[in-house]
């Protein structure tokens, strides 16, 4: 250690307050707006802008993507996908002024990068394809439900930490 200078250390806010925070903008979000904060909504949004602008035709007759665009506004209107450009960009431009902003894969003992980067797509897609069937994804079911205390939210919640930790058990060797 320098005596002149001190060695600069990472300071991150409580998880008890960001959570706390979370809460709030989730509970304000849905008081002004009556919506949640979900990424999946702007996501869906973007995939049916994107397949109108290549084939304009298959949007015209697939079940699924013309009942998502409204004929006389594109998807990418939607106040939800400028939310989550923003969040992306924040966080984006917040690890840079932070200088934490860096692209790398962790090397893991036990599983080599190939095999992550496949189980991490493989994962996303069925993400996706899960919060489609669930009509949202798990932070907007789960902190959102719970927080106007509906029953499906408190399941929903109950029922992702429970999975989370059994599945914890059996992965953790994986991972160290």
């Amino acid at each position: 250690m320098n005596l002149f200078f001190e060695e600069k250390k990472h300071v991150y806010w409580n998880p008890y307050f960001g959570g706390f925070l979370l809460g709030i903008i989730i509970l304000s979000a849905v008081y002004i707006s009556g919506r949640s904060i979900g990424a999946g909504e702007a996501m869906k949004d973007t995939v049916v802008a994107s397949i109108d602008m290549v084939a304009p035709h298959y949007t015209e007759n697939s079940n699924f993507a013309a009942g998502q665009k409204d004929a006389e506004k594109s998807p990418m209107n939607s106040w939800i996908v400028f939310q989550v450009i923003g969040v992306f960009a924040g966080a984006f431009f917040s690890g840079i002024l932070n200088n934490r902003v860096k692209v790398r894969l962790q090397k893991f003992p036990k599983i080599s990068s190939k095999t992550r980067i496949t189980w991490v797509i493989i994962g996303g897609l069925l993400f996706g394809i899960g919060s489609q069937f669930a009509r949202g994804c798990i932070s907007s079911s789960t902190f959102s439900g719970f927080i106007v205390l509906s029953l499906g939210g408190i399941i929903s919640m109950v029922t992702v930490f429970v999975t989370a930790i059994i599945a914890a058990y059996f992965f953790r060797k994986l991972w160290v």
